[in-house]
């Protein structure tokens, strides 16, 4: 008499094919993590540029509004440069600014402080040039007689544009000679984050309106209201 068994074990090609599915899926998962991760990564690196750019904009605001002028109100220094690279414009913007917040705590200093803007491009190991930073240079106590100084830091990284442009009553310029003698009516300043993906930029603009500013120093961490704004747009879109 014949004894009947019952198969209960699966076949090579079972085994294969159920690896294969297994194997599908597991680096459809993977996949689908990795976009996820990078997505996040993105979104992250993008809000931090978007971030930096506005601490850059309220410190220049700040200290565009608070620009220092004699009794009589008229100029005192004022002194912007513009020079066109491969690579855009390079603005230099130069100014006294009152200020009640101290550059170097402990020490004496009076409130009127040259503050001075520009972009700097790192260096490479290779010699090549890196990203570029928004400097700032701040000199407490300025002598006219003396050559400029003061204390230098970098207050935006990875900034590709840094442009400014002044209104004199008639028409703008990308310049501002120190022998106008005057300040400009309003002062228009750009700045722009790199995309890491080379995609567009995240850009921030504001203007100043310089003719109402007051000169009443406003420090930067105080919560009044900047009265010499005139607009302040920014957009986290990829441009």
């Amino acid at each position: 008499m014949k004894t009947r068994h019952n198969n209960l074990g699966f076949t090579l090609v079972e085994v294969l094919l159920a690896a294969t599915i297994g194997a599908f899926v597991a680096a459809v998962a993977i996949g689908t993590l990795k976009s996820v991760t990078s997505a996040a990564e993105m979104v992250d690196k993008n809000i931090e540029s978007g971030t930096e750019l506005k601490y850059a904009a309220k410190i220049i605001a700040t200290d565009l509004i608070n620009i220092h002028r004699d009794r009589s109100r008229n100029y005192r220094k004022f002194v912007a440069m513009a020079e066109e690279t491969d690579g855009g414009i390079l603005s230099l913007l130069t100014f006294y600014t009152l200020s009640r917040t101290k550059a170097r705590p402990g020490q004496i200093e009076a409130d009127v402080y040259e503050v001075e803007y520009y972009l700097a491009e790192s260096q490479t190991g290779d010699n090549e040039t890196g990203a570029k930073s928004l400097m700032r240079r701040i000199w407490p106590n300025p002598d006219k007689d003396i050559e400029p100084g003061g204390m230098l830091s970098a207050i935006a990284e990875n900034i590709s544009v840094f442009e400014v442009r002044y209104f004199d009553g008639s028409a703008w310029s990308m310049d501002w000679p120190e022998d106008m003698r005057r300040l400009p009516d309003l002062v228009e300043v750009t700045l722009a984050a790199e995309d890491e993906n080379r995609q567009g930029a995240i850009v921030q603009s504001f203007l100043v309106n310089i003719a109402r500013c007051t000169g009443n120093a406003i420090g930067e961490g105080d919560e009044e209201e900047e009265e010499g704004t005139e607009a302040d747009q920014s957009s986290g879109a990829q441009t």
